[in-house]
């Protein structure tokens, strides 16, 4: 056989899937598509975890966007955390155009234009579906590594967490928590001490500023009820297809500890509620998480360590979760070496230091007898990338260059009418429109105060009156101590020492 012969049945048993499988495009020789080589990607495989990487303008975003579709006509729901509001437009049907089906017709792949179920969700204000969690159901370990607290302090947020729920005191927003920590370091110091031990007003007063400056990023607007329910991520609609649930992240690209505060609460509130899906079929729910290096720039050690730790656990959920950033070095090695699909887009060499990154790139692909792979990363055109995935058995597939397919829905964002328009009719928008505050630690503990301060003024009130007679004047205190002094018997002895000396002389 010849080389071209060799590489399609290399492609063709490398990617082999007797289960249902998503295709992503056709394989490229010598810089042409191969038209009987596709990419095919098995369900079975897809709770692996991956990594979507790629300088930008190299096609990540429409990478992503295929794959969403891909998944969303097989019934699996999609979670998309759009940081640069790109991914709208998967509502709408495509247009079909000259250059989308000349590509298509090299791969070999029909191409037809389709739209997909979508909900529009928000951490802020902004229009959709609105997302919410309680600190109560944080807990205080998760909560602890978000403010990056040391164990002295973890420590004291598990005392506060432990004091609210023998008192019945629910922990639901950010305005809770602060008042819990006003109290014990003031009017019920004295109670917690008995009852928990002395806590530090220095340790209380780190906390208290970190949670300031999560409430300064918005935790304010994220913290409350009511809480999101992550059962409805799991929807299909009435035609069989997984709802691509979009986070619209845009405000908040200056607030990466508000992005990995809520994406590390989805995560293990997804793994705590799920049940176990063991080796499944197909994925229950796919997340793709757009700009990740927002998350790992900005976490500590301890929540790269919890971050690590829910990604190695939630596959076993049937959770798929997938990282999309520029660079795989973006990325920390110990989560890196999760990730069993890997589509690497174009990198760009314009210094020493992107030329040693590339070559540290390409030692994290398998070798390739088609192809070098660190030249190739710089060479690959928009649209184009490299992959490489898990066989049904677990076993890496073959490095390929691939021509991805097109995106089926509209290749651009939505207008505002048509945000109005899915806000209009979704469901998911009514349920959480409404902000609710009912009672909490914040009104509990400011009625415990303002019944021990009324209290207090009562018995004050109650105090027996004091005496009408008036006390001795200024004058006669000074004369009795005087006289006091002068008839005390060592001043007598004194006065009668200095006289006999006088006398001697």
């Amino acid at each position: 056989m010849n080389k071209k012969d060799n590489f399609i049945q290399d492609i063709n048993n490398g990617y082999l899937s007797k289960g249902d499988s998503i295709t992503l495009g056709s394989a490229i020789l010598d810089g042409e598509a191969v038209a009987d080589a596709h990419v095919k990607i098995p369900l079975k495989t897809l709770n692996r975890h991956g990594l979507i990487a790629g300088a930008t303008g190299t096609g990540k975003t429409k990478t992503i966007q295929v794959f969403s579709e891909q998944l969303s006509n097989v019934g699996i729901p999609v979670l998309m955390m759009d940081i640069k509001g790109d991914f709208s437009g998967i509502a709408k049907e495509g247009k079909e155009q000259s250059f989308i089906t000349e590509r298509h017709a090299k791969m070999n792949i029909p191409y037809n234009v389709a739209s997909f179920p979508v909900e529009l969700m928000s951490l802020s204000k902004q229009n959709g579906v609105r997302l919410r969690a309680t600190v109560s159901e944080f807990g205080p370990v998760l909560f602890s590594r978000i403010l990056d607290l040391n164990d002295t302090q973890a420590g004291v947020v598990a005392v506060i967490f432990k004091y609210c729920d023998d008192k019945q005191m629910p922990l639901l927003d950010l305005k809770d928590i602060k008042k819990v920590i006003n109290y014990i370091t003031e009017e019920g110091k004295d109670e917690i001490a008995a009852d928990y031990g002395k806590i530090s007003t220095a340790t209380t007063g780190t906390i208290l500023r970190k949670i300031i400056e999560l409430e300064q990023q918005g935790g304010d607007l994220f913290f409350g009820e009511l809480s999101f329910d992550t059962e409805d991520l799991m929807r299909i609609d009435e035609n069989g297809k997984g709802y691509v649930n979009i986070i619209r992240l845009t405000d908040i690209q200056d607030k990466p500890k508000l992005f990995s505060t809520f994406m590390l609460s989805l995560l293990a509130e997804i793994y705590q509620k799920m049940p176990e899906k063991g080796d499944a079929e197909q994925p229950e729910l796919v997340i793709f998480i757009d700009e990740a290096h927002l998350i790992f720039n900005e976490a500590s050690k301890a929540l790269l360590e919890q971050i690590e730790t829910i990604v190695k656990l939630i596959r076993s959920k049937g959770v798929g979760v997938y990282f999309v950033t520029q660079n795989p070095m973006d990325v920390p090695s110990g989560v890196l070496a999760q990730l069993g699909l890997k589509i690497q887009h174009a990198l760009r060499a314009f210094t020493a230091n992107d030329r040693q990154a590339i070559k540290k790139t390409a030692d994290n692909y398998p070798t390739s007898d088609y192809y070098k792979t660190d030249e190739l990363l710089t060479s690959l055109g928009i649209g184009e990338a490299l992959v490489t995935a898990l066989s049904e058995k677990g076993i890496p597939t073959p490095l390929v260059a691939t021509m991805m397919r097109a995106p089926m829905s509209r290749m651009d964002i939505l207008t505002d009418d048509e945000i109005e328009e899915i806000n209009g009719k979704s469901k998911l928008v009514k349920k959480y429109a409404e902000e609710i505050d009912r009672e909490s630690a914040y009104e509990i503990l400011n009625k415990k105060i303002e019944s021990a301060t009324q209290a207090a003024a009562e018995q004050e009130e109650q105090a027996p009156t004091k005496s009408s007679k008036t006390g001795p004047s200024t004058t006669e205190v000074v004369t009795k101590s005087v006289l006091k002094v002068v008839t005390s018997a060592t001043f007598i002895r004194g006065v009668f020492g200095v006289l006999t000396k006088i006398f001697k002389k």
